[in-house]
C-alpha cells in the first residue's frame, strides 16, 4: 500500500474507533495534522451526535482545510424524525474540503461484509454474529447507555454465532488477561460467547488513503 500523507488533513471520528485511529497515528502511518472525536455510543442520541460532529468538523475547519470524518453511513445516523436526513447529507451541508470515509459503519470499517461472512463462516458455521470492536468493549457503558439485561435478552441471544471482536490492535487479548472477571461479566450479560478475531488494519487504511487522495 502506497503511503499517503495526512499532514495537512484533520480526522473527524466517532470515539469507538480512537483505539484505532490512535495506534495509526503511533505506528508512523497516521500523520494527521489533529483528532477530533465525538463521544462513543452517540448512534443512540441522533441530536446530540450530529451535534458534536458539526462542532468538531467547525473546530478542525480552524486549523485545516481539508477533514476525513470518520462515520458509517448507513447506520451509524438514523433520523425517526426525519428519514430523509443522512449522514452524507450533514457531511455535504459541511462545505467543500469535507469527506466522508466509504463504509457502512466501525465494523465495515475494519473487515468489509464479504471478509465478515468468511469470518462467520469460520469461527461460527456461517451463523448469525453480533460483531463488534474494541471500542464496543472499552466503551461499554457508552455504546450499550440505557440497556439493561431485558434489553440484552431481547438483542444478543438470537445471534447463534456468538460475539465477535474484530481486533487488529490485540486488545481483546490484554483485556482478558488484565480483566478477565469484567470480560466473562460482559460476556455474560450479553447471554452469548465473546471472542477476538485478530485481523489487519489494511482495509482502514485504505479507506482513509482513499479519502486522503480524494481530497488531494
Amino acid at each position: 500500500m502506497s503511503h499517503v500523507s495526512f499532514s495537512d488533513i484533520a480526522i473527524v471520528s466517532c470515539g469507538t474507533l480512537s483505539l484505532e485511529l490512535n495506534y495509526l497515528k503511533k505506528e508512523g502511518f497516521l500523520d494527521a495534522h489533529s483528532l477530533y472525536y465525538t463521544k462513543p455510543g452517540l448512534h443512540q442520541d441522533i441530536p446530540e451526535l450530529e451535534r458534536q460532529l458539526v462542532d468538531r468538523i467547525t473546530k478542525a475547519k480552524e486549523k485545516v482545510s481539508k477533514i476525513i470524518v470518520v462515520y458509517g453511513g448507513k447506520f451509524c445516523y438514523v433520523n425517526m424524525d426525519e428519514p430523509t436526513r443522512t449522514m452524507q447529507k450533514i457531511i455535504e451541508e459541511q462545505g467543500t474540503g469535507v469527506v466522508r470515509i466509504h463504509a457502512t459503519h466501525c465494523m465495515d470499517m475494519l473487515a468489509s461484509e464479504a471478509e465478515r461472512e468468511k469470518i462467520a463462516q469460520e469461527i461460527a458455521g456461517g451463523e448469525k454474529v453480533w460483531w463488534m470492536t474494541p471500542g464496543w468493549i472499552k466503551y461499554r457503558e457508552d455504546v450499550f447507555k440505557g440497556w439493561d439485561k431485558s434489553v440484552a435478552n431481547e438483542n444478543f441471544p438470537r445471534h447463534t454465532g456468538g460475539a465477535v471482536v474484530l481486533d487488529g490492535i490485540g486488545y481483546l487479548d490484554q483485556y482478558m488477561a488484565e480483566k478477565p472477571e469484567e470480560f466473562l461479566e460482559y460476556a455474560d450479560w450479553m447471554g452469548i460467547p465473546m471472542q477476538p478475531y485478530p485481523i489487519s488494519l489494511d482495509r482502514f487504511k485504505s479507506l482513509l488513503s482513499d479519502q486522503a487522495e480524494k481530497l488531494k
